[in-house]
């Protein structure tokens, strides 16, 4: 027969609830046993109970509160027929139409003089969903005034954490590209045609593109580049136009107009399609080249 707890000595018992730590034992019994289920139902018994003689003193004080207003009111409400329950505020976002979001990006974008200002209308801006979710506001990065934009497609989770574009690996990686021809970041103005992170890295949809193209084209509007190189798909569809893939319109020079701006531009792929696919920077280094000898008219 076992003894029981009052029957060891200190030193035993320690070595005892050590031993029930180590098997996982978390709750001692009690001595006399308990029906939690019936406990459970008593519980929910008194509280369906308790429920109707708080509601008796709620409608009690609402109808002191209202005073003398409340025989108005009844008045307005059909015999028979309960008064309906006062609005409550939302929480959620009102949601705007596409076209009224993209009138108010566009007038919000042309309200810009400078830079500096376009900044400011680009951080207060509330109709885009994208930026809902993101946490930053990733504006130009460079120099402005050196007649160079390179210009990629969207925010990644390093950018919208740095609040910078091109940052992280692929900033890394468009670093070499830049120097490989003797540009670097500080000898162009780096951009993204989308100012906000997408949730999950998604691609933005058409409606989010139109929404976000008149900040990135008031951008160019300002800054008025000799030369733009496009990086990426969705950025030279964005700016260039047309169902074509980057393979198809990387590589040819195309003239963009902005506005009363007409610049220069070429097509290349991004960082993020050259550290997927090794294979591609034998196609963007062609690009570069391409790239590199329109510098030297500049």
């Amino acid at each position: 027969m076992n003894p029981s707890a009052s029957q060891l000595d200190s030193a035993e018992l320690a070595a005892l609830l050590h031993f029930y730590a180590d098997a996982g034992v978390e709750w001692l019994l009690e001595d006399e046993p308990v029906d939690r289920i019936a406990e459970f139902a008593q519980q929910q018994a008194a509280r369906a109970n308790r429920q109707p003689q708080q509601q008796v003193p709620a409608a009690q004080q609402q109808t002191q509160i209202q005073g003398d207003s409340a025989p108005a009111q009844q008045a307005k409400v059909a015999p028979g027929r309960a008064a309906p329950p006062p609005p409550r505020p939302s929480s959620t976002p009102v949601a705007i139409p596409d076209d009224q979001a993209i009138a108010a990006a566009r007038f919000a974008a042309d309200s810009a003089r400078s830079l500096d200002e376009l900044k400011s209308a680009m951080e207060a801006f509330g109709s885009c969903n994208l930026k809902h979710g993101a946490r930053s506001t990733v504006f130009a990065s460079g120099n402005a005034s050196s007649g160079i934009m390179v210009i990629g497609p969207m925010p990644n989770a390093d950018d919208d954490r740095d609040g910078m574009p091109f940052s992280g690996r692929q900033g890394q990686m468009l670093d070499r590209m830049l120097a490989a021809i003797g540009l670097s970041r500080d000898t162009v103005l780096l951009s993204n045609a989308v100012p906000w992170r997408p949730p999950g890295n998604r691609t933005p949809s058409p409606a989010e593109m139109e929404i976000c193209r008149p900040f990135i084209e008031r951008q160019i509007a300002l800054v008025e580049p000799k030369l733009m190189l496009l990086l990426g798909n969705f950025t030279a569809k964005c700016l260039i136009g047309g169902d074509a893939s980057i393979f198809s319109m990387r590589g040819s020079w195309r003239d963009v107009t902005v506005g009363n701006t007409t610049v220069s531009t070429l097509a290349s792929l991004h960082p993020q399609d050259l550290m997927a696919a090794p294979a591609n920077k034998a196609l963007a280094w062609q690009d570069l080249l391409v790239f590199k000898a329109r510098l030297s008219v500049l």
